[in-house]
């Protein structure tokens, strides 16, 4: 089960953009619809007082909203409960105030991605409670998965412990953060060239599911 108990978002500077990541419409691949932009400086939830339908879409599942906040639950094979944010950002910071799912095999997602496939993550193994992995992709390339990192959790679990995990966006860098202490960085100066840096509109998703 997966508790994101609230949801911070400080977009840097957001815009409607053209066209989704099992995406919706490609903008690369052709012409695609205006896509709404977040359009406020900040925004949060907190899931422990239930949904948000005005901002959020369930892709994939149901989802529980109880006092701990929304709860993803995978009962069968093939259940990956999942929702999207109906708007996108350009840049800023997302923090997940979460605890991830336990069991091998399970994977908990906290994930900005935009149309084209650019993409930044965190993503916790089930059965590896002690770290979270940190990825990053551009326009949907992976060839190589050398991009991931692992990083780890200051409680040692990742289950039962409640944290912040932050990803904040700008044009130059992109940071993952926990509880206010940065564990990694990567610069566009650094990857551009050799893997492409996340670039367009994103928007957000959390989500559960099997490796």
């Amino acid at each position: 089960m997966l508790f994101p108990a609230s949801l911070l978002v400080v977009p840097l500077l957001t815009y409607p953009v053209f066209a989704q990541t099992y995406t919706d419409c490609d903008p690369t691949k052709k012409s695609c619809p205006a896509d709404p932009a977040l359009g406020t400086s900040t925004y949060s939830h907190d899931f422990t007082k239930g949904a948000d339908d005005d901002n959020w879409k369930v892709t994939a599942g149901s989802i529980n909203y109880t006092k701990d906040g929304a709860e993803f639950t995978v009962a069968k094979a093939g259940d990956a409960p999942t929702i999207k944010s109906k708007w996108y950002m350009f840049f800023g910071s997302v923090s997940f105030i979460m605890k991830s799912a336990p069991g091998t095999g399970i994977v908990s997602s906290a994930i900005l991605q935009s149309d084209d496939l650019d993409e930044v993550d965190w993503e916790f193994l089930g059965g590896v409670p002690e770290n979270v992995q940190t990825n990053y992709f551009s326009k949907g390339n992976t060839k190589t998965y050398d991009r991931q990192a692992n990083a780890s959790i200051p409680s040692g679990n990742s289950q039962t412990a409640t944290h912040n995990y932050t990803i904040s966006w700008t044009k130059d860098s992109l940071e993952w953060i926990i509880d206010g202490a940065v564990m990694r960085t990567v610069s566009y100066a650094q990857v551009n060239d050799a893997y492409g840096y996340p670039q367009t509109p994103m928007n957000v998703r959390i989500g559960k599911g099997r490796q």
